[in-house]
């Protein structure tokens, strides 16, 4: 492991990004000199799209709190009342939502069924298709002053689900603009309403007086977009900033252990291993890869114990997941790899990986294999991994995307006609669990039928998942009632406080 490294790094830049970042979060807000009763935020990323809702940036909307959807996640994954009070399924095809009494969007107007099928509508013909409405034949209509109905061209079990995607958020009429663009500044519905943005740099919400639940207890929070993880770790050390997301898992140990929180994320760290052709297109040696991991080396040497050995393709963020797992054991006996070369590709986004790769290529070559490295900036990888080209790719994947549904994963991944089928895996008996599952109703049975897709997918080694990661947040002490969200959807609500 090396240390030495980390230490190094963050020696080096401790001070500069202290001193870069004293300036940053002071007096962004239009209130921030005015009140000590804002937060500070040190985000990873800056914005994609301008805070469009249709792009990743919308995930940002909702951790700060500033726009809603009609339904909210709960832990199982499934859907609860936000901006829509209730619902009633209306035969196969059609919903009925009942719609919030009282909620005024941040520029004032009122939240009504027109305003919602609006946003819905504008959504739906987005360009690009959104992930969460990709092959969804739908119609949204607004059916009385409070009440929208939705119906759907075939039976889709997750459409409350759906609801919940912030890039579903409902904003009113002003923030669709006339070249075609969206934007969620003063025109959300949350607790905080977005002031002020400064493109890459930062952000600044204060606090939304007419909200229509309870008023945030913070008067604003302060954002700053900071991509180098040393310079996120020192800021958290000196004060600079009062919450920091993703912090690395090489700073975290240099940190107090008090300011460092972390829970389980729905993401996993998988070798996705090429069924099709090459050495994994024999079960026998992607049983012999299987035998050959020693997850307990990677989660200890790269993730310094941050992490969480695999079990199955769903790790503990999905807490039914483990419950009621069963037998995963690879079907094929291994055979001896016998020299057998093999390509092990990763990217270098998430640093963890390539370190892992090393670890990875040594457990691989005791166990018989010849590995080479094909390490790239995700970009230049994503084509040829697409295709078939490497053996095995070691991948960082969300197991619970738009709909918060596993099922949509196991689709997309592991399915003949998925949309991100790595391991170019295309077996009628994997196909037919995963539909059994993705048309269940959700629930009891739902989960019962992922897993049994999950255990198969193991079963036939189409994939080897290697460890679920952890959400690692800095927060200062004076911070309170920060929500944990595996999922990464919440973090600052109206409850948060600040001493």
């Amino acid at each position: 492991m090396p240390r030495t490294r980390h230490l190094l790094t963050a020696g080096a830049l401790t001070m500069g990004a202290a001193l870069t970042l004293t300036g940053c979060f002071a007096g962004e807000g239009t209130s921030a000199q005015a009140s000590s009763n804002r937060v500070s935020l040190a985000m990873l990323a800056a914005p994609m799209a301008n805070l469009s809702p249709y792009s990743e940036d919308a995930f940002k909307l909702s951790r700060w709190s500033a726009a809603e959807t009609l339904t909210v996640l709960d832990d199982n994954g499934e859907a609860q009342p936000l901006l829509a009070t209730e619902w009633k399924k209306d035969g196969d095809l059609k919903w009925v939502l009942t719609l919030r009494e009282g909620v005024k969007f941040h520029d004032g107007t009122p939240l009504t069924a027109e305003s919602v099928v609006t946003s819905l509508n504008k959504a739906l013909n987005a360009s690009p298709k959104l992930r969460v409405l990709t092959g969804l034949e739908v119609k949204f209509e607004a059916t009385g002053d409070r009440e929208v109905t939705i119906t759907t061209g075939t039976p889709d079990p997750l459409m409350m689900n759906r609801l919940t995607s912030p890039q579903l958020s409902i904003l009113s009429a002003a923030a669709y603009l006339p070249d075609g663009t969206v934007t969620p500044v003063g025109t959300g519905t949350g607790p905080f309403k977005i002031v002020t943005t400064n493109g890459s740099s930062s952000a600044a919400l204060d606090r939304f007086e007419d909200y229509w639940g309870e008023k945030a207890k913070l008067s604003g929070i302060d954002v700053s977009y900071v991509p180098d993880g040393a310079a996120r770790a020192a800021a958290l050390r000196t004060g600079t900033a009062d919450i920091v997301e993703a912090l690395p898992v090489s700073q975290v140990s240099l940190l107090p252990q008090d300011l460092v929180n972390e829970v389980p994320m729905p993401r996993t760290s998988t070798l996705y291993l090429n069924n099709e052709k090459g050495a994994f297109a024999d079960p026998a040696l992607r049983a012999a890869a299987r035998a050959a991991i020693d997850r307990a080396s990677i989660v200890q040497n790269v993730y310094e114990g941050r992490a969480d050995e695999s079990k199955g393709l769903l790790g503990p963020a999905l807490k039914w997941a483990a419950e009621i797992r069963g037998d995963v054991d690879s079907i094929a006996r291994p055979a001896a790899p016998a020299g057998q070369k093999i390509t092990l590709a990763t990217y270098t986004a998430r640093p963890e990986l390539p370190e892992a790769a090393v670890l990875l290529e040594q457990q691989l070559e005791a166990a018989g294999f010849v590995v080479e490295q094909d390490v790239r900036e995700y970009a230049n990888m994503e084509k040829d991994m697409m295709a078939g080209v490497f053996d095995m790719v070691l991948l960082s994947r969300a197991t619970v995307q738009d709909t918060g549904d596993p099922a949509t994963y196991l689709t997309s991944d592991y399915s003949c006609k998925g949309s991100f089928n790595i391991s170019q895996v295309c077996d009628p008996e994997i196909d037919a669990v995963i539909s059994a599952a993705s048309a269940s109703e959700l629930g009891e049975k739902r989960r019962e039928a992922i897993m049994a897709a999950e255990a198969l997918i193991l079963k036939k080694d189409a994939a080897l998942p290697v460890l679920h990661e952890r959400v690692l947040l800095g927060k200062a002490k004076t911070v309170s009632n920060l929500v944990l969200d595996p999922r990464e959807r919440g973090l600052i609500t109206a409850e948060t406080t600040k001493e």
